[in-house]
């Protein structure tokens, strides 16, 4: 009998259940997608050391994977509550008709169950067909050998979600059953009888806790952008974090008192159609979930600064490894005693291994440091930069050995007359540093020696083969500026002699070799340097996807469950405005504004935050570049549309359907 009647309900309210089903089986299937990312790999080519990368990936997976069921729960618990809301008239008139609280209970549970138990299938079943092209996804960064794809189903995968999403589903179960037995039967009956007490604040009081809010907020963004040298320690980030969340929530605070009072001064606007009554309404929304919006707006912050970040950094790595590893292998060493040709050569490395061979050395001045080389603009920039190393001797190359470098790595080549110096980096804050010395011609001496700069600014140039932009300056001097004694750095780079990737890796395991018995000699290879940079690509990208999709979809799902509880308590208020002659036309258009108001609300604000976010993650990762930048935010922007804009869709017609019922 409880059985039949659970099922009947579901039947009954399944336009309630809309947003709760499209939550959940979103829910399962991301946890299923992102938990199945190792069984999915199986099939593919994959080298080990790739293995590994991906191994440790699916491992930081898992442990997210706490978090997030942590996230889901709460969300899924604030959906409950929604819906017990929703049928507190339906559960009074069952004790009415003799029910008792504990019948009311097993309903209740029975419900849970089965809508665990459906949204389980069909979550598993979207997540199964979804993690087939996530497949593609993780073979196309790991240019994968595709050609034994096959359908794969992740046992392992399922088995996690069931039991993460079993123990929220009971949770779900035992906070139901708290509630209805919470319940008395008069508060129950007069669901949706009270009215609301709307305080209508201080106009003045918020126009002046809006401007500390806005003053707070710019000194927040400018700590992060422009005075980002005051933030030089670890525990000084949590300033401007703490300055951001605060003025947030007094943003929407005083917001929620200025709306109204503004739109009023402008009768036109204010009695025309339906606006009155459309501003009241979102003016009291806004009034009652202050806490909630602020809150929202943070996680649609961190939703489109981490999957922004993540995908710029994964293709600012990928670009990097055409650019900044051009050769298949470089050696250094600081032990001068032998040269590293000489050593290969004692090793039985030939040119029969290796081709387009260049030996050269770095050197230093002790008298030539960073400090002296800036001159004059030491001072300011000591103010601006007070940690930097400004003792440090600086590294020096002749103009020749870069050139001939520069041409084995694809780079421009440079001359120099016998008194001036010029400076190659690729480090942005450090290039901002050193253009201004070189903008007021700072000149260097070298062994008694005086240089010019031949350019105003840093030219970009690199010689250690890295993954990222490190290159913080390197000065580039005529032959002749230095001599033998101030070698302390021997550098070799050369490509690999041979026509085929077995061959390859069969010279670079010889090289492998060589550097371990060598402990003296620092070895980069273009492989390491791939793999490393790919690895850390990916795990950004599949880390910053997974919790940015989670945070996005639980941001929505609070926002339409809350716009949902309002229509359904304000039916009576739209059947008066039925009863004074307004049309269903009016009536639809004023709850597509107030949804779209309060869908859009913190998505602006989280927007704005999120430029000057990504201008912060962008001085964070400098070192590996921003390129395609603009094709991260838009792709971001992508699932912002798909699913913040699917939500506010589904919202609006569950709503349009609430207010149509009988009141």
């Amino acid at each position: 009998m409880l059985c039949k009647l659970s099922l009947k309900n579901i039947k009954k309210s399944f336009k309630d259940y809309t947003i709760y089903f499209f939550t959940l089986i979103l829910g399962v299937a991301i946890f299923y997608v992102f938990n199945s990312i190792d069984s999915q790999t199986v099939m593919m080519n994959l080298s080990d050391s790739k293995r590994e990368i991906i191994q440790m990936m699916t491992n930081m997976l898992s442990g997210i994977s706490v978090f997030i069921s942590i996230v889901l729960g709460f969300l899924i618990i604030y959906a409950s509550r929604f819906l017990m809301r929703r049928r507190h008239k339906e559960f009074g008139l069952y004790m009415l008709l003799g029910m008792n609280k504990s019948s009311i209970s097993k309903i209740l549970l029975l419900e849970t169950f089965f809508i665990g138990l459906l949204s389980l299938v069909v979550g598993l079943g979207l997540g199964v067909i979804l993690s087939q092209v996530m497949s593609l996804l993780v073979a196309n960064m790991f240019e994968a050998d595709m050609t034994q794809f096959r359908f794969v189903f992740s046992q392992s995968a399922m088995i996690k979600t069931i039991i993460y999403f079993g123990i929220i589903y009971v949770i779900v179960m035992i906070f139901n059953t708290i509630i209805v037995n919470k319940c008395k039967l008069i508060d129950l009956l007069q669901t949706g009888r009270h009215s609301e007490n709307i305080k209508i604040k201080n106009p003045y009081l918020c126009t002046i806790i809006f401007i500390i809010a806005v003053i707070m907020l710019g000194i927040s963004y400018y700590l992060v952008t422009g005075g980002i040298q005051y933030l030089q320690d670890a525990s000084s980030i949590f300033i401007p974090i703490i300055l951001g969340c605060l003025s947030t929530f007094l943003i929407f605070w005083s917001l929620s008192g200025l709306l109204l009072k503004i739109l009023m001064a402008y009768p036109k606007l204010y009695y025309k159609n339906l606006n009155c009554f459309t501003l009241r309404q979102v003016s009291s929304k806004i009034n009652t979930t202050v806490i909630s919006m602020s809150v929202i707006c943070i996680m649609l912050f961190i939703t489109i600064c981490v999957s922004a970040s993540a995908l710029s950094l994964k293709n600012s790595m990928n670009a990097n490894l055409t650019e900044l590893a051009p050769m298949d292998i470089s050696l250094s060493t600081s032990n001068l005693d032998q040269p590293i040709t000489t050593q290969l050569s004692n090793a039985n490395i030939t040119s029969q291994q290796l081709k387009d061979a260049f030996e050269f050395y770095w050197y230093q001045d002790p008298n030539l440091t960073i400090k002296s080389t800036l001159g004059t603009a030491y001072d300011i920039l000591y103010q601006q930069y007070p940690y930097l190393q400004y003792d440090a001797p600086e590294d020096i190359i002749r103009i020749s050995d870069y050139n001939q470098l520069a041409s084995l790595y694809g780079q421009p080549t440079y001359t120099l007359a016998e008194d001036e110096y010029m400076i190659i980096a690729n480090f942005d804050s450090w290039i901002s540093i050193r253009n201004q010395a070189l903008s007021n011609r700072e000149s260097i001496t070298i062994k008694g020696k005086t240089y010019v700069p031949k350019y105003t600014s840093c030219q970009e140039g690199f010689v250690i083969m890295e993954g990222n932009h490190t290159n913080t300056g390197i000065i580039l001097v005529p032959d002749e500026a230095v001599d033998s004694s101030m070698r302390y750095v021997d550098y070799f780079v050369a490509n690999y002699q041979a026509t085929s990737d077995q061959e390859k890796e069969n010279i670079e395991q010889q090289m492998l070799t060589f550097a371990q018995n060598n402990n003296t000699i620092m070895i980069n290879t273009k492989l390491d340097i791939y793999e490393a940079s790919i690895g850390l690509g990916a795990i950004v990208t599949f880390i910053g996807l997974y919790l940015g999709i989670i945070f996005l979809i639980s941001s929505a799902a609070i926002l339409a469950l809350k716009e949902l509880s309002d229509s359904a308590d304000n039916k009576q208020r739209y059947t008066m405005l039925r009863k004074l002659g307004a049309d269903e036309k009016l009536i639809n258009r004023s709850l597509l504004q107030q949804i779209a108001i309060f869908f859009l609300l913190p998505l602006a604000l989280a927007t704005i935050h999120s430029i000057f976010g990504i201008m912060f993650s962008n001085y964070i990762f400098e070192t590996f570049g921003n390129e395609k930048l603009l094709v991260s935010i838009l792709m971001t922007a992508c699932f912002l549309i798909i699913i913040y804009g699917g939500y506010f869709l589904i919202t609006y017609f569950c709503s349009k359907n609430i207010i149509r019922e009988r009141a």
